[in-house]
């Protein structure tokens, strides 16, 4: 697994999907032979909170614990041992966006790790453009609206965001598809400047063929009734569910049960069906421009 450079399109996989697949191998393991989560943290030398975190994809691996739950669970055959502990190792390995750890909260950069995994990412934004679509003067004025930070803090921040944009861009990129608020256009963030530049950028990024954009009209009230932001990430790892991403201010929740994933789903293709077309949401936006 190569981590890459901070300057070099993001890889299409990364750890923490990898720690996801491994967590949850482990857990089918585990299961298969009727071991109890605390029984196998013994066999570690750990504690239940541990064996939680690494069956969650929550931690890295040591090649030890991994080799000693393999034992304990009977997994004696050297190529099947092989397979997993070198799927560990890769998963160890730190990602395009290591170097911006200290610029984003732990929480985060979990979202970041399964943002560049993900096959179809759909979202819906009701006050700020949606972060892998924002123009870099844009990015800091929306940085700058949170908690307090330096100059240098805003700029790792907007780096890594710019940053986080490659994604969109790479041989085999995600189909991205956004569905956000009329008001998140007319919100003039930043300045009219910033706001019409935002726009034009906008414009230029439903021209990818991966990218499809909506818009969700004043005149059409429903969507008011589906709460706040989110976003769904979809993958093509068979172990890996779909994940419903909700950011709070200073937290995130990560939905991956079934039932949730199914009911965020209903709920973006009831607004996407709602919301303008791709075509008339671009007449939207270029008229929203003009009246700047």
């Amino acid at each position: 697994m190569n981590a890459g450079h901070p300057n070099e399109p993001p890889d299409q996989r990364g750890p923490t999907v990898l720690r996801i697949m491994v967590g949850s191998e482990l857990r089918r393991l585990r299961e298969a032979v009727g071991l109890s989560r605390t029984a196998a943290a013994d066999a570690i030398r750990g504690s239940e909170a541990k064996m939680s975190r690494l069956e969650a994809g929550r931690s890295g691996f040591r090649h030890r614990d991994v080799s000693d739950l393999l034992t304990a669970y009977g997994i004696t055959e050297e190529s099947a041992r092989q397979a997993l502990l070198t799927l560990a190792e890769r998963a160890n390995s730190p990602g395009w966006w290591h170097p911006y750890n200290d610029a984003m909260p732990d929480w985060f950069v979990t979202y970041v790790g399964l943002e560049q995994a993900a096959v179809i990412i759909r979202c819906y934004e009701v006050q700020f453009v949606p972060g892998l679509l924002q123009s870099e003067a844009y990015a800091r004025a929306v940085i700058q609206l949170g908690q307090a930070a330096t100059a240098s803090e805003v700029e790792r921040r907007v780096a890594l965001r710019m940053q986080r944009q490659k994604l969109l861009d790479v041989p085999e990129p995600p189909d991205y598809w956004a569905v956000v608020d009329e008001a998140v256009l007319r919100r003039r963030l930043g300045g009219q400047q910033v706001m019409r530049d935002q726009l034009d950028y906008l414009l230029k990024a439903t021209q990818r063929p991966n990218v499809t954009l909506q818009v969700v009209p004043f005149e059409r009230s429903d969507a008011a009734a589906t709460g706040g932001p989110f976003t769904l990430l979809r993958f093509t790892e068979k172990d890996l569910p779909d994940i419903v991403y909700l950011e709070q201010l200073t937290s995130a929740l990560y939905l991956d049960k079934r039932a949730d994933a199914d009911i965020y789903l209903k709920i973006i293709d009831r607004l996407a069906a709602g919301a303008l077309t791709p075509q008339q949401s671009a007449a939207r936006i270029a008229s929203i421009r003009d009246s700047l």
